[in-house]
Formats: structure tokens, sequence, C-alpha cells
């Protein structure tokens, strides 16, 4: 992968093949999600039920999942999807809301991590310092301590576990398990409205499936670098519109929507770490 990432290669192919992004995701935010994939040019289901979980996962261009409202249904639901789109190699993207805060939800970060080939782990700093043991610490389903060695860990769990990993926050950091990136977009107001963690998830699952299946974790990593950033500038974008947090969802829409390629290129702020 070159160390100049263009996300508009990524968004141009986003828009003209409006993939199909199959999410078991947060109940309280499944329509914003939806509205995410679709202001950025992808196709959205939301399948739950355990019948045709397997089905949609293998015609879709990537899964998206999401354990920030858990019960045993969609844990089951989650895992049969999982492992069907594991069996076509569908690209499977895993957000471990709120690990660290519940025995619970302990227990199913590891049930899913464990039984599933991931193309993308992604979480705030604090769940995955917590969740590879770096030493973070959640509040309900939000980081309060964020472990120094972070960008380390991502790293080795990467080369672990064949896959990409981030760790969002004020700043966010990707690794493929060769290298380390810091990405440093973004706007204040995306913590001041519920959600904007699962829309970020949701958006990476519609760049991941332009990717490809069974891709390499570089290639992935690239594909969510390329869409973390697309969200973050247009973050930047709605807030310079926006009154509050109210509007600024709506505006959030709006920028994703009318996102222009060249100008996320320019306001692309990527840098690889150098960890000593």
């Amino acid at each position: 992968m070159s160390k100049v990432i263009e996300p508009s290669r990524w968004l141009e192919q986003v828009r003209a093949q409006h993939p199909l992004v199959h999410n078991i995701t947060n109940l309280v935010v499944t329509h914003i999600a939806a509205n995410a994939l679709i202001s950025i040019g992808a196709s959205p289901v939301m399948a739950y039920a355990r019948e045709e979980v397997a089905d949609m996962a293998r015609i879709a261009g990537s899964l998206a999942l999401n354990m920030g409202t858990l019960d045993d249904r969609v844990v089951e639901a989650m895992e049969i999807a999982g492992k069907s789109a594991n069996l076509v190699g569908v690209p499977v993207i895993f957000d471990p809301v709120g690990v660290g805060a519940t025995p619970y939800r302990n227990q199913v970060a590891a049930q899913l991590t464990d039984s599933l080939q991931l193309a993308l782990l992604k979480g705030n700093g604090g769940e995955m310092s917590f969740l590879l043991g770096a030493g973070g610490q959640v509040k309900g389903v939000d980081a309060s301590v964020v472990s120094n060695d972070l960008p380390r860990a991502l790293k080795e769990y990467a080369q672990t576990h064949q896959c990409a990993v981030m760790a969002t926050g004020a700043v966010d950091y990707v690794s493929d398990g060769q290298r380390v990136w810091m990405l440093s977009n973004g706007h204040p107001l995306l913590a001041a409205i519920t959600g904007s963690g699962c829309m970020a998830t949701a958006v990476l699952g519609g760049f991941l499936a332009v990717a490809g299946k069974q891709q390499t974790p570089s290639v992935y990593a690239e594909a969510a670098i390329a869409g973390l950033t697309c969200y973050n500038v247009a973050a930047e974008i709605a807030a310079k519109k926006a009154a509050g947090p109210g509007t600024f969802q709506s505006c959030l829409f709006d920028a994703l929507y009318y996102l222009d390629g060249r100008v996320v290129n320019e306001q692309a702020k990527v840098s690889e770490v150098s960890l000593s």
C-alpha cells in the first residue's frame, strides 16, 4: 500500500458501485446508520432475524456488526451472519461497543473475535485499549481512559489476527499489522450526538465492501483510512454550517451526500506513526 492514500479514489468506487452493507447494529441508531450509508452512496440493509441473516450476509458486499444493544438473539444472529460471511469471503467489521463496561459485553466481544475472521476490528480508544489488554477503561459505552500503549497494541493485534484494526478518538489510529497510521480529522460535535461512532462503522462497511472479498489487511486498512477520513472531513464541513448538535446531525448527512473527493484529499490529515 502506498504511503499516500487518496480517499477520493475509494469514495468514487462507493458511489459507482452502491455496495450493499448488511448491518446488525445498535437499535438506538439503526435509522441514522442507514441514512449515513445512503448519503455516502452505499446501500444499507438492516437484517436481524436468525432465519435470514446467513443468506443476507452471503449476498452483501460487507457485514457490519455492532454490539451497542445486546441480547442473546442479537448475539446469535451476529455469529450466524459472521460465519456465513466468512465462508464466502465477505469482509466483516466488528465494533465492540461498550466492551469493558460489563462482564456480558466482555464475553460477547471475546466470543465474536474468537469465532470470526474479521477484516476490521474497530472501536473507540477506551474499548480497544481494554479489548487488546492495554489497560483502557470505558464509562457505559464511551471511552474514559485510553492507553498510551494503544498504537503498539493495535499493531500487534493486527499482525497476530491478520486483520486491520482501528481505534477512534480525538485522533484515530489504524494498523494493518505492519504499520500504524494516525488520522487527525474530525470535529468535537461528533461526540455531542448519539451514534456518531455507529454511523462511522456503517460507513466503513461501504468502503470495505468496494475493497472486495478476501483482501489483505493492508487493503482493508487503506479502505478504512479512506472511509473514516471521508466521514471526518464531512463532519468538519457539517460543523461549519450547524448551530449545535441537533442541526449538526442533519448537516452531516448533507455533507456526506455532497462530499467532494478532491476536498477530502486536500484536507486529509493522515500520517504514519513510528513506534520506537
